[in-house]
């Protein structure tokens, strides 16, 4: 963009270049720094007379290349405050370091506090929740002390009630074999007195045939 301007400025100049011979005696030593800095830097100087001649070599007139030159001038000027402008010294860098640097101190530092606060919060959460774990450990060992002496209790009761039952159905059962010895007492006394009662019956029936047998005998004798 400098080229640009340099060459619409030039060419101005050319067409201008009567209208500023006036000015020739003003500049005709004039000597531009280049790169010259009021923040330090070597100087290099602009020859504007060198440049005249040899403009006046290539066909331009003396109050265009005077022209020319004054432009160029004025260009170089206004770059070389805009470079100077946009330059950082050395010790500006080391200051923007230094700030850097300070500032990545205290983030590192802030850093390490956090990490460090952290580790304090997650460890003593940790030691909350195994506290807490601990608790419920505890409980639930008393529970299941509390409920195996509960089932301990109900099996012994059930045992109690077990025993009682079995005492009472052998009992029972002692009774009921009394009755059957009983009747299978009486029953055995009912038979023999059946049995004696036929044995009679049969004798009675026996000596009453045998008489009947005898006196039919005796009437055919």
């Amino acid at each position: 963009m400098g080229l640009l301007l340099l060459g619409s400025r030039c060419i101005a100049a050319a067409v201008a270049g009567r209208q500023l011979s006036g000015r020739s005696t003003a500049w005709r030593g004039y000597a531009a720094p280049a790169a010259a800095s009021s923040k330090g830097g070597s100087g290099r100087q602009f020859d504007s007379n060198r440049l005249v001649e040899r403009l006046e070599t290539q066909g331009f007139s003396k109050q265009q290349s005077e022209a020319i030159v004054v432009s160029v001038t004025d260009v170089l000027q206004e770059s070389t405050h805009s470079i100077l402008s946009n330059i950082v010294t050395k010790a500006e860098q080391d200051k923007t370091l230094y700030m850097y640097k300070v500032d990545f101190a205290q983030l590192k530092s802030e850093i390490q506090m956090m990490e460090k606060t952290d580790f304090s919060m997650m460890k003593a959460e940790n030691e909350r929740l195994q506290g807490e774990v601990n608790k419920l450990k505890q409980k639930l060992r008393e529970e299941i002390t509390r409920t195996q002496a509960g089932v301990r209790l109900d099996m012994s009761l059930e045992k109690g009630r077990a025993r009682d039952e079995q005492a009472v159905h052998e009992i029972k059962i002692r009774e009921t074999d009394a009755k059957i010895e009983q009747e299978i007492s009486a029953l055995r006394t009912q038979m023999e007195s059946i049995k004696f009662s036929i044995l009679q019956y049969m004798i009675g029936t026996i000596t009453g045939t045998g008489a009947l047998i005898l006196a039919y005998l005796r009437m055919f004798k």
